[in-house]
């Protein structure tokens, strides 16, 4: 079965069509700007040139439209027909305690989504006109939602509680949800079977760092607990969001400053992070230039900053376990940055992880970067978020 599977964000729209029998990538591509001045479309068919041309995409259906256009063009295109299309997954970022699992998109399961849109606002709005417009480019083409939610519905309540009246958790269903799960449980399956070992055996902490960044504990095959929270805005410092924070420090800005609760979670998400800290960028790679080449100083206490505070999750998350089997780095950071991974794993002796220097040159491709005498592994695993999609929506349509 060719799988769809769209990513939707507010302006921009990620695609792919998987072959869900060979898991392979029949195209890929990316809609820009949606909505505004100077849309283009990226579309690049397996084995072939990417092309990128300028289009007007006033709406997501539209873009939609440009994406199916392209899949069935005569001469680029990798599929004769849209009937080759047997379903489209979609992500869908939060899905609260209503959802465990990937499910068939109904009315139903709309309704539910929109009811979460206060706890994404800037996510599930975005992902569910990807889905209304597949609906009504493909009426009959069935819907899959994989929320990055689900797979931390696993939690214990020990772990998901916060420390405040219990009845903001009975009203309004305040409490740590965790994102990026669909990453976090395709690396922790996947470097079980290169392990050759039953995931509901290992130990793993994933590291998913990114310009969103998160870490996960994966105790036998389930998501025990995850650094993000309510909102992604918790855990580890990021790109642009502050990572844990006291409360009484945005009380105390915003009276010194004379800032609103908007403005105040405005910087927060916005204006903080590594961005904040060094004041030169939110791209990781800007930074790793300016620290590691320039050796400059505000670059230096950005990372050192991030990186501390990635290696203080993970130890948590081994006293969290009672151990760990096997620590994963994955996502745009962990599977580029080989400074980041030495610098981390720097903190990790008490484990008895070593790294081996020439082993963790690698970028972007499978492979152990630990040392064989290292008494937990570590990889370097790059993360496939579509496949994952993919997978889940077959399960559901067969």
């Amino acid at each position: 079965m060719n799988v769809l599977v769209i990513n939707c964000g507010s302006s921009s729209l990620k695609f792919q069509l998987i072959n869900s029998e060979t898991e392979g990538v029949l195209a890929k591509g990316l809609c820009e700007r949606i909505g505004i001045e100077g849309s283009q479309l990226v579309y690049q068919p397996a084995g072939g040139e990417k092309e990128k041309s300028l289009a007007s995409m006033p709406t997501h259906t539209q873009a939609i439209k440009l994406v199916l256009d392209a899949l069935v063009n005569e001469k680029t295109g990798v599929i004769k027909s849209l009937h080759e299309i047997g379903a489209v997954g979609h992500r869908l970022v939060h899905g609260g305690e209503k959802f465990a699992n990937s499910t068939i998109i109904t009315e139903e399961v709309i309704a539910a989504v929109e009811s979460c849109n206060e706890l994404a606002p800037l996510h599930n709005p975005a992902n569910l006109i990807g889905v209304r417009a597949c609906q009504e480019l493909m009426p009959e083409v069935p819907m899959v939602g994989v929320f990055d939610t689900a797979f931390h519905q696993t939690m214990p309540e020990k772990a998901y509680l916060y420390g405040i009246p219990y009845e903001y958790y009975d009203k309004y269903k305040v409490r740590r949800y965790g994102f990026h799960g669909t990453s976090h449980s395709y690396v922790s399956k996947r470097v079980a079977q290169l392990e050759g070992k039953p995931y509901e055996e290992l130990k793993t902490i994933v590291c998913h760092l990114g310009n969103g960044s998160s870490v996960c504990a994966v105790k036998n095959g389930k998501s025990i607990d995850t650094s993000m929270g309510l909102t992604p805005l918790e855990g580890l410092l990021m790109g642009t969001r502050s990572g844990d924070i006291d409360p009484g420090a945005i009380e105390y800005i915003a009276k010194k400053e004379n800032l609103s609760l908007e403005e105040i979670m405005n910087i927060l998400n916005k204006k903080s992070g590594v961005l904040g800290i060094s004041g030169i960028s939110s791209d990781f790679r800007d930074l790793e230039d300016a620290a590691f080449k320039a050796k400059d100083p505000a670059a230096i206490r950005a990372l050192d900053a991030f990186h501390y505070r990635v290696a203080k999750y993970i130890g948590a998350y081994v006293a969290a376990m009672n151990g760990v089997d096997v620590i994963c780095f994955t996502a745009g950071v962990g599977e580029n940055g080989p400074e980041t991974r030495e610098e981390i794993c720097s903190y990790l002796g008490y484990l008895g992880v070593t790294i081996d220097p020439e082993a963790n040159k690698v970028r972007g491709k499978e492979q152990v970067i630990s040392t064989p005498d290292s008494r937990v592994k570590v990889y370097c695993l790059p993360t496939n978020e579509e496949l994952a999609i993919a997978k889940a929506t077959v399960e559901l349509v067969g």
